[in-house]
This record gives C-alpha cells, structure tokens and sequence, in this order.
C-alpha cells in the first residue's frame, strides 16, 4: 500500500541518501584506480611538458642536462600514445572490482521509499550488496 505522503518523503530522503552514497564510493573507487593505473601517463607528460621551452621550460638541472625539446617531444607524444591502452585498463579493473564486489546491486529502487512493505533489495539478497549470499559461478561478464 503506499505511504502517506511526509512518510514517503522521509523514505525518499533515506533511499536517495543511501545511493548518493554508493554513488560517491563508485566514483571514489573509480578515481583511485584511474590514478594508480594511469600514473605513469600523467608522470611522463608532467616532464614533458615542464621541461620543454615553448611551454614552462624549468630551470631545474634534468631539463637543463638530459631533456631538450626533442626529447620533451618525445615525452609528450609517449605519455599520449600510452594513455589510451591504460585507460581501457583501468575500466576493465574497475568493472572487475565493481562485479566481485556487487557494488551496483547496494542502488535501492524508488518503490522503497512509496510504497509499505517493500523490502530493501539488499536484504532480499542475502545481506549488504549481497556479500553473505554465496558468489553465483555462472555469470559471465566480458569486458
């Protein structure tokens, strides 16, 4: 049956809560695995840029002794060239982790905050995201 309606507003307010929260904990996640994955793209173009003369051109010793503009070139167009195979790198270890981890099951369905009796989908499934239900060895997802 559904709610009244200050009722369905103080559930509305808890479901959107609880998945704005496992929102931020995905893009968290996300964020985390992009950097540690694409560290060496960002450190490569970083030199690159920082030691070439037309763009910052540092005083520091390195770019003095070991890198002229050719070779920044070189750093930049690398640090480019690598960055799109990390990248599909660093989304396919973030869907990995994102399935094991069941993280796009914890969203909860509006119908929580309308309607009574509905159960959170969670507690359907056998706990949290379903952690404590035994992992199903028959999905198959390719990325």
């Amino acid at each position: 049956e559904p709610r009244s309606a200050w009722c369905c507003l103080a559930w509305t307010l808890l479901v959107i809560t609880m998945n704005s929260l496992v929102f931020f904990m995905n893009l968290l996640l996300m964020f985390v695995i992009f950097t540690i994955v694409l560290l060496p793209t960002i450190v490569v173009v970083y030199f690159g840029f920082q030691c070439h003369s037309q763009v910052l051109h540092s005083a520091a010793r390195y770019c003095k002794s070991i890198l002229d503009d050719n070779s920044s070139s070189a750093l930049i167009i690398l640090g480019f060239v690598i960055m799109s195979p990390l990248i599909v790198v660093a989304m396919a270890i973030y869907c990995s982790l994102a399935r094991r981890l069941h993280l796009f099951m914890c969203f909860q369905p509006y119908s929580r905050a309308v309607y009574k009796g509905v159960k959170w989908h969670w507690y359907e499934e056998g706990g949290l995201c379903s952690c404590v239900k035994g992992w199903n060895t028959q999905v198959k997802a390719w990325v």
